[in-house]
């Protein structure tokens, strides 16, 4: 793809936009980019700038190809607005694989992408690849891409957005972890969610593979299936949540090998041995890789264990899905933290579960009085505004032996600026208990 002498604009100047611009200079480009905000900053010399980006401004725009950033709506006005004088439209995940030449392992699912995309990074460096993860976790594809030497395989992390703006995109092996309705604040439906995830698969071929959860009701494909699951034993790969299996042989244990626990995690690891596999790296290399592997903060993450209650923090469960599988996993009472931003998502699933596992349950932020009267309807629920007051409630609630567990089932945004501050101020207040 040559862009010498062409003219490319990137809309959004975050972290994604910084990287495509600086790709786009390096292939010889006049590049602007374009923002929302006031100022923009920490552009590469030689890009111009465009703050105060709106439809009107977006209108008067021609460019020959037009870089989308993930975090803005792909079939928003603004998006149309500049889309309108562009010869090409694309994202910055699109961008980049236009010019990347190594191995691509590809992650999507509602949930467990980030830790699945840390396993595969791990297992591809101990079967000798010089990988790096990147995506919607660690480095934008375009930033890889401008390394000298670039990385020989990446560990792809893909969230519905950035796959909304593919056009060409084909990883070598695509992993399907689950799909669970989130984002309902920038979907008109669920079909439309889960067509943005469907994606991944779009241009494989039967020479690729693709590595999918048993039970997920997808259309046909063309790529190899792999299938793993906590739930048939006649799946490629199996485990029962501590004991890995392929094709009716252990290859791992997870509580004697690594951190990692519950059936949520078991998948994840079964999808990134199996991905890798897929490539050619033995066994061997993916059991040396998780071997004394913790999954990453915020993921039913242990803070402590004070009067016989363990407090876990699972902030990152930003929708139902997680929630439920966080729950799922949990062998002891539990006392659940919920709440957060209203994202518009029917809560009523989780009630059974809810039943089966937990002893009350404590609401906050802005979706406090929703959930509470949902919950209402398996356990005693206490309603509070803050996260610490809500820390408080759930330790007068939970009994010895029992589980305070932080999984808020919706995003942060009401009261923190991400998942991880949530987690971090969570994690300081249980420390901070005495």
């Amino acid at each position: 793809m040559s862009l010498s002498g062409k003219s490319v604009v990137v809309l959004g100047a975050g972290r994604s936009g910084r990287a495509a611009a600086g790709l786009a200079l390096r292939e010889g480009a006049e590049v602007h980019v374009h923002d929302a905000a006031f100022a923009i900053e920490g552009m590469p010399a030689g890009v111009h700038v465009h703050p105060g980006a709106s439809v009107e401004k977006g209108s008067a725009v021609k460019c020959d190809l037009l870089v989308v950033s993930p975090g803005i709506d792909t079939y928003g006005p603004l998006v149309a607005a500049y889309s309108a004088g562009a010869g090409e439209t694309i994202g910055e995940t699109e961008f980049g694989y236009r010019y990347y030449n190594g191995r691509i392992i590809g992650i999507t699912g509602t949930n467990g992408k980030t830790t699945t995309t840390e396993l595969v990074e791990r297992i591809l460096k101990a079967g000798g690849y010089d990988a790096a993860p990147c995506g919607n976790y660690g480095h934008p594809l375009c930033e890889i891409v401008l390394r000298d030497p670039m990385p020989n395989a990446v560990s792809l992390e893909l969230s519905s957005f950035q796959l909304e703006t593919i056009h060409d995109f084909r990883p070598d092996v695509s992993i399907w972890l689950n799909f669970a309705p989130d984002h309902m604040d920038r979907y008109p439906t669920v079909q439309a969610y889960f067509d943005a995830k469907f994606r991944i698969f779009m241009n494989q071929t039967a020479d690729d593979t693709a590595i999918v959860r048993t039970g997920e009701k997808l259309p046909a494909i063309k790529p190899k299936v792999v299938t793993f699951s906590t739930e048939d034993p006649e799946a490629d790969w199996f485990s029962d949540g501590r004991r890995i299996s392929r094709r009716g042989v252990e290859v791992l244990d997870l509580e004697v090998s690594t951190r990692m626990r519950g059936l949520h995690n078991a998948e994840n690891a079964m999808a990134a041995i199996a991905a890798c596999e897929a490539i050619g790296i033995p066994l061997e290399a993916a059991r040396t890789a998780l071997d004394g592997y913790a999954p990453p903060l915020h993921r039913c993450e242990l803070v402590r264990t004070l009067d016989g209650v363990e407090y876990l923090n699972d902030s990152k469960a930003t929708n139902l899905h997680a929630l439920e599988s966080a729950l799922r996993s949990q062998t002891r009472p539990v006392v659940l933290i919920a709440g957060g931003k209203e994202k518009g998502l029917d809560y009523s699933p989780v009630v059974p579960l809810l039943e089966k596992k937990a002893v009350a349950a404590v609401t906050y932020g802005q979706i406090a009085a929703p959930l509470a009267k949902v919950f209402s309807a398996a356990v005693p629920v206490e309603q509070v505004t803050t996260l610490a007051e809500a820390v408080e409630a759930a330790r007068k609630l939970a009994p010895r032996g029992g589980t305070i567990l932080l999984s808020p089932g919706t995003s942060s945004f009401d009261q923190f600026s991400g998942y991880e501050q949530r987690g971090d101020v969570f994690r300081e207040l249980v420390l901070n208990l005495r």
